[in-house]
């Protein structure tokens, strides 16, 4: 999950993070009691989940005993067959989290609900555990699920409290509905209107492949450029969202061996979608600059003045690569972000690490 806060109250996200109170699931959870889609019926002792995929979903809880095991299903399929969940795909999904106290009885955990945030979760499916990721491959996009997670026995519970953590009470019940997916070489629509070219670099770029970048012998523009290569017709990216790249990053100063080698790409790492806030302290300024107000499916030439990258001595430093710098940028999706963790839990310590993103602002990669 994506910048959700990690707690007990969450499984979803505490099994994403690894930071249940026992640092791993019991052995007792760990044989999902779910009947696939393409069975009779659910597992009776589901929830009843109703409402349309990307609503809020309504919940009745069964007037039976906690289950003492995980149970999950798929309540209502996805009608895509294009559009199937992949192993390692990138998820966006809305998530609520529900709290069964008992039998016929439960309640929504506040603020654990990206319907009541509007703000999605993104979902690395290669970062989840089997028993998530077995209800969620091969159905399409459009589907909701449920999940069903035991009450914690005492031991757990004894750990949480000593951790300092929140402990649920009964049963932990997560709905997620899947808006979209981005597979690894997910690149925009539509074929290029512009290559670049002339005193700007030249870009070619085939189907899923890395684009090729050329750069032309002058000098580098001393302002940020931004071209269209694919001009994009959804919604404005507005800076402090989400985004969803395709990447590649070149110098536009040549080597000691006259070439322009790729620093950094999301296609040296399989084409796996990359995740960032768009904002300052997140990312280099020339990319708030530059992609904040473009479109989402447009693909972007830009061209970064060295003050709005790593800057000019960012080498020496070990920051980045120096001097002006050039990216292709696919910009697959934008989607706006949780409320800060400051306004659900305690603020955050002075100092205290947070989510940084490639290109950051004092590395010239992902690593």
């Amino acid at each position: 999950m994506h910048r959700r806060a990690a707690a007990l109250a969450v499984p979803l996200t505490a099994l994403a993070l690894a930071v249940s109170s026992c640092g791993s699931i019991p052995e007792e959870w760990r044989t999902p009691a779910f009947l696939r889609m393409d069975e009779d019926q659910l597992d009776p002792r589901l929830p009843e989940v109703s409402g349309p995929v990307g609503e809020e979903p309504e919940i009745t809880f069964p007037d039976e005993e906690l289950p003492d095991e995980e149970i999950s299903g798929v309540v209502n399929p996805g009608s895509g067959e294009d559009e199937l969940v992949r192993a390692d795909d990138l998820l966006v999904a809305n998530v609520a989290s529900y709290q069964w106290t008992g039998p016929g009885e439960g309640e929504a955990v506040e603020g654990q609900s990206s319907y009541e945030t509007g703000a999605p979760d993104l979902i690395r499916m290669n970062q989840m555990p089997e028993y998530i990721t077995d209800v969620l491959v091969n159905q399409s996009v459009g589907s909701r699920m449920v999940y069903v997670f035991p009450p914690l026995s005492e031991e757990e519970t004894a750990q949480a409290e000593a951790a300092g953590q929140e402990v649920p009470e009964g049963a932990s019940v997560l709905v997620l509905d899947v808006i979209d997916r981005f597979g690894n070489g997910s690149v925009v629509p539509g074929e290029q209107t512009s290559d670049g070219g002339g005193d700007l670099p030249t870009v070619t770029q085939d189907d899923v492949s890395e684009p090729v970048i050329e750069i032309p012998d002058t000098d580098a523009p001393e302002d940020l450029v931004v071209e269209p290569l694919i001009e994009g017709t959804g919604p404005e990216v507005e800076e402090g969202q989400q985004i969803i790249v395709q990447y590649t990053g070149v110098r536009w100063e040549a080597d000691e061996d006259g070439g322009h080698p790729v620093f950094d790409s999301t296609w040296s790492r399989a084409g796996e979608p990359f995740d960032t806030t768009i904002a300052e302290g997140s990312v280099i300024d020339g990319w708030v600059e530059g992609i904040v107000g473009q479109r989402v499916g447009s693909r972007l030439l830009l061209v970064i003045p060295g003050d709005l990258a790593y800057g000019e001595t960012a080498e020496e430093a070990g920051g980045g690569p120096a001097g002006p710098l050039v990216f292709v940028v696919d910009l697959l999706g934008a989607y706006d972000n949780p409320p800060p963790v400051e306004e659900a839990q305690e603020p955050a310590e002075d100092g205290e690490d947070t989510e940084e993103a490639s290109p950051e602002e004092d590395s010239g990669g992902q690593e």
